[in-house]
C-alpha cells in the first residue's frame, strides 16, 4: 500500500514538475559585474530571410532585377524613373505613395535636370553637391535596397556603380498626433502614440533628451516586413536585459506581424497567461519614465503603442498620473485603485460563501434583506450570480464596439433597463445586482485594460471556489492565485518583487513614495547604473 502511495505522489511531482529546475531566464539582483554577452542584436536571424545579393553595376540590369522582385507585370505601384545626369545614366526608383513626389521631384530631380552636359558625375558628386537631401546612405545589397524602397525612400543607381544611394522621402499620409484615448490624464501630457514609427520615436526622444538613448531598428520576423525599434539607455538597462529582449525578438518567424500585440504574444515568458507580462501604453511620458528607469521599449511601424519590459504587478496597477500628484493625494488614488482592484475580483465569491455557508457572520437585517429580495428569484443564488455577472460583460463588449456617444448610452441604457427588466421578471435579485455593480466599478479602477480583462477570468474562479467550498474554498483559491502570481517571470523579473522575492528597493509600491534627489534605478531590476555614484542635491 506504501508503494502504491509513493509511486502515486511520484506521478503527481513530475506531473506538476515539482523535480525540475525553473529553466527560465532570470535577471538576478545578486549578480556581479557586466553579464556576459548572450546574443547580438544581429547575431540571430529570423529563418528564411533571404541571403544578400550584390547590386549590378549596369542600371539595365538593376532595372531588370527590381522589376522581377517587385512583379511589375502586374504591380504598378514601384516606380522607374530614368535620368541623364550630364555625360552618365540615372535610374531612381521609388514606392508610388510611400514616397513624396514633391521630394523627389524637387530635390532629386531638378538638381540633377540641372547639371551641365560635359559634367562627368560619380556618386560622391551627386551626394556632396547635387541632391538637396539631408539624410542619405549608401547599399551595396540589393536585399536591402528593396527593402528602403518599400519604406518609402528612393533608391538612386548611376550607371556603372554597383551600389545605391538611399534617400530620404517618405511622405505617406499619416494620422497627426492626438491624445492618448485609453490612458487620459488630468494633469500631464496629452500627446499619445500614433501609427508612424519615426514619429513614435521622436516623441520618446523629445522627453529623453540624453545622449545614451538608443534607438535599435530592424525588420519584424513576419512575411510583411514590419520595422520595429527598441529604446533603452545604455549603461542604465541591464546588459543581460537587452540581450535577451534582442533574442527574443529575434527568434519572431511567422507569416505577418503588424501590431505590438502579437509581438508581445511572441515574446512572453507565458503567453497563454491571462495576466500580461509587459506594460502596453500608448503615453509617450510613460514610456520615457520606465526606460529611464532601465526598461526597455519596443515600438513598431503602424500600432500606437509601446510594449515595454519587464515589469511588475505594482506596474499593472499604476497609473501615469500618479507622478504628477502630491505624495499624500497620489498615495490615496493608488490605494484606492487596489482595493477597487480586490473588490472587483473577491466581493462576488465572499457575498456567494456567506450568503451559502456562513449565514452566522451576517447580521440578522442584512440577511432578512438577502433572504427578502431572493424570495421571488427561482435559480439558485450561484447561476443568479454567474447571469448576471454574464449581462454586465456583454454590456461593457457592447458598449466598447459600438461608436462613442452611442457606446456611452447602450451601458449606461442597457445596465439600468436589464437590471430592472431582471429583477421584475425575477430572474435576479436586487442585492445581487448591487454586488455586480460593485464588482464592475472596482474592475474599472485597474488602469490597465488587459488587467481588467484577466480580472474577469479570476473573478470568476474565485467565485465557483465559494460555491463549493465557502470561504475555505475562496481562501485556498485566493492562495492558489498569489502563488501563481509568484510563479510569472517578466523578462527574468518576478513579477511580486520587491516583495516576492525581497529586495532592496526603498520605494513604497502601494503608497506612492516622494519624490527625492537620487540617481539610482530601482534594483529589482537589476539596472547596471546602481553602480554609479549619487549626485549631490547641489548639482
Amino acid at each position: 500500500m506504501g508503494e502504491i502511495k509513493m509511486s502515486f505522489f511520484k506521478k503527481i511531482s513530475e506531473k506538476l514538475a515539482f523535480d525540475k529546475p525553473d529553466t527560465r531566464y532570470e535577471l538576478l539582483e545578486r549578480e556581479k559585474g557586466d553579464p556576459q554577452k548572450m546574443f547580438g542584436w544581429n547575431d540571430i536571424y529570423a529563418q528564411g530571410e533571404e541571403a544578400a545579393r550584390a547590386c549590378p553595376s549596369s542600371i539595365e540590369e538593376v532595372e531588370k532585377e527590381l522589376k522581377k522582385i517587385f512583379r511589375t507585370d502586374i504591380n504598378k505601384d514601384v516606380i522607374f524613373t530614368k535620368l541623364r545626369a550630364g555625360s552618365k545614366n540615372i535610374l531612381l526608383v521609388h514606392m508610388n505613395g510611400m514616397a513624396s513626389a514633391n521630394t523627389i521631384s524637387e530635390y532629386i530631380i531638378k538638381p540633377i535636370l540641372g547639371l551641365n552636359e560635359s559634367v562627368c558625375p560619380d556618386l560622391d558628386m551627386l551626394s556632396e553637391c547635387c541632391i538637396e537631401i539631408a539624410e542619405m546612405h549608401r547599399e551595396t545589397n540589393l536585399i536591402d535596397i528593396k527593402l528602403a524602397i518599400m519604406e518609402g525612400q528612393t533608391a538612386l543607381f548611376l550607371n556603372g556603380e554597383p551600389m545605391a544611394i538611399i534617400l530620404e522621402s517618405r511622405g505617406y499620409e499619416k494620422r497627426s498626433i492626438s491624445g492618448a484615448e485609453n490612458e487620459k490624464v488630468v494633469r500631464g501630457p496629452k500627446e499619445g502614440f500614433n501609427e508612424s514609427l519615426r514619429t513614435n520615436i521622436t516623441l520618446v526622444r523629445r522627453i529623453i533628451r540624453s545622449d545614451d538613448l538608443v534607438v535599435e531598428t530592424r525588420l519584424s520576423g513576419g512575411d510583411n516586413n514590419t520595422s520595429i525599434a527598441i529604446i533603452y539607455r545604455d549603461g542604465v538597462a541591464d546588459r543581460s536585459l537587452i540581450d535577451e529582449v534582442k533574442k527574443r525578438l529575434a527568434r519572431i518567424n511567422i507569416r505577418m506581424v503588424f501590431s505590438t500585440g502579437i509581438i508581445e504574444q511572441l515574446i512572453e515568458d507565458s503567453p497563454n497567461s491571462p495576466i500580461p507580462q509587459s506594460l502596453a501604453t500608448e503615453r509617450p511620458d510613460r514610456t520615457a519614465n520606465y526606460i529611464m528607469r532601465g526598461g526597455v521599449a519596443v515600438l513598431a511601424d503602424g500600432t500606437p503603442f509601446a510594449v515595454i519590459v519587464p515589469i511588475t504587478f505594482s506596474t499593472l496597477m499604476s497609473s501615469s498620473e500618479d507622478i504628477y500628484l502630491r505624495k499624500p493625494v497620489g498615495s490615496i488614488m493608488r490605494l484606492v485603485r487596489y482595493i477597487g482592484a480586490a473588490i472587483s475580483i473577491l466581493l462576488p465569491g465572499y457575498f456567494l460563501a456567506l450568503a451559502l455557508f456562513h449565514q452566522g457572520l451576517l447580521s440578522t437585517e442584512v440577511l432578512s434583506t438577502i433572504v427578502q429580495s431572493r424570495k421571488t428569484v427561482f435559480e439558485p443564488l450561484g447561476i443568479e450570480m454567474l447571469l448576471i455577472l454574464a449581462v454586465f460583460q456583454l454590456i461593457r463588449e457592447a458598449g466598447m464596439r459600438v461608436p462613442g456617444s452611442i457606446g456611452q448610452a447602450i451601458g449606461i441604457i442597457g445596465g439600468l433597463i436589464v437590471g430592472q427588466a431582471a429583477v421584475a421578471a425575477n430572474i435576479a435579485s436586487s442585492m445581487v445586482l448591487i454586488i455586480v455593480a460593485l464588482s464592475g466599478l472596482g474592475n474599472f479602477c485597474i488602469p490597465d485594460y488587459s488587467t481588467q480583462l484577466a480580472a474577469s477570468y479570476f473573478r470568476i474562479a474565485f467565485m465557483i471556489a465559494a460555491w463549493m467550498g465557502g470561504l475555505l474554498g475562496l481562501s485556498a483559491a485566493f492562495m492558489l492565485f498569489i502563488a501563481y502570481l509568484a510563479s510569472l517571470k517578466s523578462f527574468g523579473v518576478p513579477f511580486l518583487a520587491p516583495y516576492a522575492p525581497k529586495t532592496y528597493s526603498k520605494r513604497p509600491l502601494i503608497l506612492r513614495g516622494s519624490i527625492k534627489m537620487n540617481h539610482r534605478s530601482e534594483d529589482y531590476i537589476n539596472a547596471a547604473c546602481d553602480t554609479l555614484p549619487k549626485r549631490s542635491t547641489n548639482e
